[in-house]
């Protein structure tokens, strides 16, 4: 018989002889798990990604003919979604700009951009940065006369940034509806925001006065303005509706929209 000695193992032969529910071996199958899971994670983001950008845009869409009382459910959302007008609008003259696609400008990126935005020092919408410019679209009537504009906003609440559309009349004045699309506040208290009945309450309130003195607010009981100007604020949600009544004020301002309502309300805006 032969007496030969074993000959020595690598690395790779002394790993494979472990038991197989040694501690070295668990280790390597678990993190092997996860680098392959994460892979597959990975390659299905990459591959799905632009099925979430159309589905983003979708629901922006359907946010926008809520907002303007034009969904039905079934309906075709790109098709119903054709007759609104896009237009990029500079904030700071209230005009429109031909700088940018109006179909394809991010206003969420470009409030990011210290190019295309500004730092707020009186932030009372709690944004941080103000885009300059923005998208708005408009609703035409038959005639071809502007019979909706709808408006983005945003501002934060009581534990996120609230985005959302505000729909005006052709006069510039008077709400015809508020839509929130984007929020995290608490349910069943401050994602009240979202409830049919509270946004019931805001068409046919008016912005501003007739000495055009901005008035809308958001509280507990109405103030001298009257009840014109007074939306109910949320029961047990005092932070989410004093964050709302502040982003809807500084939008509807003089930092916001007030130079296109004015040029809106002119006649300079058609």
């Amino acid at each position: 018989m032969s007496d030969a000695t074993p000959q020595p193992k690598g690395p790779l032969g002394r790993f494979l002889a472990l038991p197989t529910d040694s501690v070295p071996k668990t280790v390597f199958v678990a993190v092997m798990l996860c680098l392959v899971a994460s892979m597959f994670v990975s390659a299905a983001a990459v591959a799905l990604r632009p099925l979430q950008e159309v589905n983003k845009l979708i629901d922006k869409q359907v946010n926008i003919l809520q907002v303007a009382g034009m969904y039905e459910p079934g309906v075709d959302v790109v098709e119903a979604f054709g007759v609104f007008e896009p237009q990029v609008l500079e904030i700071a003259t209230g005009t429109f700009t031909d700088q940018f696609d109006a179909a394809s400008f991010d206003d969420r990126a470009a409030a990011s951009d210290p190019a295309l935005s500004v730092a707020l020092d009186d932030d009372p919408a709690g944004i941080g940065r103000q885009s300059k410019f923005v998208t708005v679209y408009l609703l035409r009537d038959d005639a071809g006369g502007i019979d909706k504009v709808i408006m983005p906003i945003h501002g934060y609440g009581l534990w996120s940034t609230l985005y959302g559309f505000i729909a005006l009349e052709e006069n510039g004045n008077d709400i015809f509806g508020l839509q929130f699309y984007q929020h995290g506040e608490t349910p069943g208290l401050g994602a009240e925001i979202d409830n049919p009945r509270w946004k019931a309450l805001w068409p046919g309130k008016r912005v501003a006065d007739a000495n055009g003195e901005l008035q809308i607010h958001v509280a507990k009981a109405p103030n001298a303005s009257g009840a014109d100007y007074h939306i109910d604020a949320l029961a047990g949600a005092t932070l989410t509706s004093v964050g709302v009544n502040n982003l809807v004020q500084f939008w509807l301002g003089e930092t916001g929209y007030a130079s296109f309502l004015a040029n809106l309300k002119s006649g300079d805006i058609s």
